[in-house]
Parts: structure tokens; sequence; C-alpha cells
């Protein structure tokens, strides 16, 4: 008897029959088709045939420690010392037996690393490790309905052997073809991520993903590095408005007021229609006691979204704005040409 299924019935000639929503849940993780067979039919041609990251540290894992050990790798290649050890205290739930996605995460923050998640895609993998990313992996290396929670690191792969590489457990190169290795990976949910530098882009990043890694960042009390994860956005994606946004806020947060000023004058230059760049540069404006460019930032924050209510707040707050101590808003500032605050109408 499996442990909360309920009895087994039993059919002709003793064979067991499983209930339906057993056999349900079986089958669950086969409904979608694996991506590897298409991948290898394609062959795509930017990615290089074979990779292999030899110089990948390797942590023979303890019982039931297989995070600490993954976490260990990319943070080694990072330029991080740390051994699985150290870390046991910081991703280890005694009580699973293992650690917990949030704490991995957490732990690669907590050393000034952007914790990048990687698309669910085997194509995506294979090019963050043509890249030069080892990737941590979670695997189930068991069934859907009797699972064995796994870690790992991708470190290479075979197109034409159809292989995946890893440091895995006890064994330093374990290859696994890739249809094995994305079973496993996808009973776990395809969840992956890359522990890295602030200044340097994941080769699979989008706008958005990158800036929701900067954004936990920041949320959890690392400025700076957020701040410079931001900094890396504007660079790579200068039309996006969430980048500047997040730079100016992280600015702001640290008490560079001059730092978010620039940020949030770059969004509005770039995209002067965006309200929220004029919002929240109306509230920097404020702290730095530049009370006429203030009022004409909220303004036209209220003039290009008059139905939000929180630019209503901001114009109420900025109306007595208090003027700037000689020399805080000189020429840089409120004497700026017309063009750098013009509000489209």
């Amino acid at each position: 008897m499996i442990p909360g299924t309920g009895h087994l019935r039993q059919g002709r000639a003793g064979a067991w029959l499983l209930p339906a929503a057993l056999i349900s849940l079986l089958l669950a993780g086969c409904a979608a088709p694996l991506q590897a067979p298409a991948l290898l039919r394609e062959s795509p041609g930017d990615l290089p045939r074979q990779v292999e990251l030899t110089d990948t540290p390797f942590h023979p894992q303890d019982l039931y420690q297989c995070g600490p050990a993954a976490l260990a790798t990319v943070l080694n290649v990072q330029g991080i010392e740390v051994t699985p050890q150290t870390l046991v205290s910081e991703v280890y739930v005694p009580a699973r037996q293992g650690s917990l996605q949030t704490e991995m995460l957490a732990a690669t923050r907590s050393r000034e690393l952007v914790a990048w998640s990687l698309p669910p895609r085997m194509d995506a993998l294979l090019e963050e490790v043509a890249a030069g990313h080892p990737v941590v992996v979670f695997q189930n290396l068991g069934l859907n309905w009797a699972p064995y929670w796994h870690y790992a690191v991708v470190i290479g792969y075979d197109l034409d052997e159809a292989t995946v590489i890893l440091r895995s457990g006890t064994l330093e190169r374990h290859v696994n073809t890739m249809r094995r290795f994305e079973r496993t990976w996808r009973r776990a949910g395809y969840w992956a991520f890359l522990a890295q530098p602030p200044e340097r882009l994941p080769a699979t990043a989008t706008p958005l993903s990158w800036l929701r890694a900067a954004n936990d960042l920041e949320r959890t009390g690392r400025l700076e590095t957020a701040a410079e994860a931001y900094r890396t956005a504007t660079r790579a994606w200068p039309a996006h408005p969430v980048g500047w946004i997040g730079l100016g806020n992280a600015l702001y947060a640290q008490g560079d007021l001059d730092g978010a000023e620039q940020a949030l004058r770059a969004l509005v230059t770039h995209d002067p229609a965006s309200h929220a760049g004029w919002n929240n540069l109306a509230h920097v404006l404020h702290a730095r006691g530049c009370g006429k460019m203030a009022r004409e930032a909220a303004a036209c924050a209220s003039r290009l979204a008059p139905d939000e209510p929180l630019y209503r707040q901001t114009r109420r707050t900025v109306a007595q704005s208090p003027a700037a101590p000689a020399g805080d808003c000189g020429p840089t500032q409120e004497q700026q040409p017309a063009r750098d605050l013009r509000c489209p109408h």
C-alpha cells in the first residue's frame, strides 16, 4: 500500500489496480513533451557542439547536503572562498533533510551577487553553460509521488552525444543523457539559477527577469549591489524605464540624492511620457529642497496620469517644498535648460 493513496483494488487474476486519481498523479509529469529531442533535431547553430567548464570546483556532498555543495561550487566560481560546511547553517534545513530554494537564493544575495532564475528551457540552460556560467539545477531523482530532491551544478554538455555533464553528489563528472537529465529537472519544475556578479548579465537575460532579480536585492537591503544591477540594466536596455526607476530608488535609499536625480533625469530624457519617472524625480527634488522644480515634476506626473491618486499625494507633499539653500539648486539643477524638464502635452 502506498501511503496516503488508500487501499489498492485487486482485479482479475490477482492483478493490483491503481485508483484513477493515483494514475493521474503518476502521469502528470509526462503530460508536457521533453524539450531535448526537438533541441537536438534542430541542432542550433549558435551553440558550440561541446562545452565543459573543467575549472569548476567540486565539493563532494555529505548526506542530504547537496544544496550547500552546489551553492559553494558556484560561489567559488565567483571568487568567494566558502565551503559547503560553512553554508550548512544558512541553507540546510534539518527537519527537511535538505535545502530550500529560498535559502539558496538568499545566501547568494547575502554575498552581493545576483540570484538570477533561468527560464524553464533546455536551450537557455545550454546557452548559459556555453557562456561560461555553471548553473545550479534542482532535480527530482525519484517519482512525482515519491520525490527524491537533489541539487547539482551543470558544467557542460555534448550535442553530438546528447549528454549533460554535472557536478553531482559524490561524482565530479556525472555524465547523463540529455533526456534522462531533463526528466529529473522537469519533475522539479525546471528550477535553476545563476550566482551572477551585478555588472555581468546572463546570456539569456531579459529586462524583466534581470530587473526582478535586482529588485530582490533591493528588497533585502543589498542596496549597493542592487544599484549596480540596475545600472547594468540601464546600459543594456536604456529605453526600459524600470532600470532607471530602480537605480534612482536604490541611490535615493542610500542617500545619494545627486545620483538618484541623474538617473531619473536620464529616464525622463529618454522617455518624457514616463509619469512614474516624473513622480519619483519630484520626490528627489523635494528632498534636495529644489521646490520649484519639484512642483513642476509633480505637476507633470499628474498631467500624464491624472487618475493616479499617488501622484496627487506627491503634489500635496511638494506643495510646500522649501527653497533650496544657496548653491544646492544651481546651474546644474534649478537653472537647467527648459528642455531638460519639459513635460509633454
